[in-house]
């Protein structure tokens, strides 16, 4: 193997796949990325056995051939060096560098000790906005947590329909739901669902979320793949493969409230500050009060430590329906409201006990329900 490139274009691969290569004790492997040649391109590959991404940049090939170097010795390197042209060439299990006055040579290990990454191409597939899908996803995607006896909730939940991505998330505490309206069909042939992993999802956002262009999303039973294109042709630059969550994901629309008796809708980021300084006087439970006080037409806000004190305060709301106290966690409650887009939130409530739902006003494509803290 033996190739030209610039060193801002290998720094931009080595930060895309480095991400995901693992620290592995078991297998060392995977502690390496993968290093090789296919015709006009010079493809970095890494994974985890559950995440795979692979980037292929434009270079200057001179001659094939594959090796794994470890991520962590050749990405720091290469960030190093000044934005001239890197020299690389394989010479026996060693990939030698150079650029300009800067020499090294790197061990690694043989290429045919990597494990296979998968590839999805008989599939169905649509394309979507790369920016669009990434900050809807964002959204939501901290709201699972690792659960071995219910997996299904470890992830993302997508739906894919005609004009339409329904992603879901849970905790069994709170939910989350977004919704992208799409004004050109995707032709599928039928509805396509799928849990993506956290851990996934994450991941996704952090490599895609900056990029304008489309991205090409493929299913398959149990993997999916996810694919942006270069710029200066149609191959692709980055390509993420994941493996899928087994198992149903809960019928969480049974838990979203078709009615309530309390409405109340507050300014943003008023409302977030005042959270934010009720949480620091909250007691071990995170719990923090919110009374809707109709007669006032404001919502008011208590919290209080036995170690630290208590704290009181009020934000105006415009109120429909009855007044009602309810405890949340202010955690939660944070999070939902953050994740709103519009300047104003809206708040469903039912009583003391049932769950909450936080809207943006005048937005229909975002929910989060938030379950309450009982007294008692």
């Amino acid at each position: 193997m033996k190739l030209t490139i610039l060193q801002e274009k290998l720094k931009e691969g080595l930060a895309i796949v480095e991400r995901i290569s693992a620290k592995s004790l078991t297998l060392p492997i995977l502690n390496n990325i993968l290093v090789s040649v296919e015709k006009n391109f010079l493809n970095l590959a890494a994974t985890d056995l559950e995440v795979g991404i692979n980037w292929w940049g434009l270079a200057k090939i001179e001659k094939s051939g594959k090796i794994t170097i470890p991520s962590r010795v050749f990405s720091n390197f290469i960030n190093l060096l000044p934005n001239k042209k890197i020299e690389l060439e394989l010479k026996n299990n060693n990939l030698s560098i150079v650029c300009e006055n800067y020499k090294t040579q790197i061990k690694g290990l043989s290429a045919e000790d990597f494990p296979i990454i998968p590839e999805i191409s008989d599939s169905e597939s649509i394309f979507i906005n790369s920016s669009l899908f990434c900050q809807s996803l964002s959204q939501i995607v901290d709201i699972p947590v690792p659960s071995t006896t219910r997996p299904e909730i470890s992830g993302v939940y997508f739906l894919f329909q005609k004009d339409l991505i329904i992603m879901a998330a849970t905790d069994s505490f709170r939910l989350g739901e977004k919704k992208i309206f799409i004004k050109n069909s995707f032709s599928l042939k039928k509805d396509s669902s799928f849990i993506l992993p956290q851990k996934s999802a994450k991941e996704i956002i952090n490599i895609f979320g900056a990029k304008d262009g489309d991205l090409k999303i493929y299913f398959s039973s149990n993997q999916v793949m996810f694919e942006s294109p270069m710029a200066e042709t149609s191959h692709p630059q980055i390509r993420v493969i994941s493996r899928i969550i087994e198992g149903e994901y809960p019928n969480y629309k049974e838990i979203v409230p078709q009615q309530f008796t309390t409405q109340a809708a507050v300014d943003k980021n008023e409302f977030l500050n005042q959270i934010k300084i009720s949480s620091l006087f909250s007691g071990k439970a995170n719990e923090i009060k919110m009374k809707v006080d109709v007669g006032k037409k404001e919502i008011e806000l208590f919290s209080q430590s036995q170690e630290i004190g208590e704290y009181q305060s009020s934000i105006p709301a415009k109120i429909k329906g009855e007044g009602l106290e309810v405890v949340f966690n202010h955690r939660f409650v944070l999070e939902g409201v953050s994740n709103v887009k519009s300047s104003e939130v809206e708040f469903e409530l039912s009583g003391d006990s049932g769950p909450g739902v936080i809207k943006p006003v005048g937005d229909q494509t975002y929910l989060y329900v938030v379950m309450p803290i009982k007294a008692g």
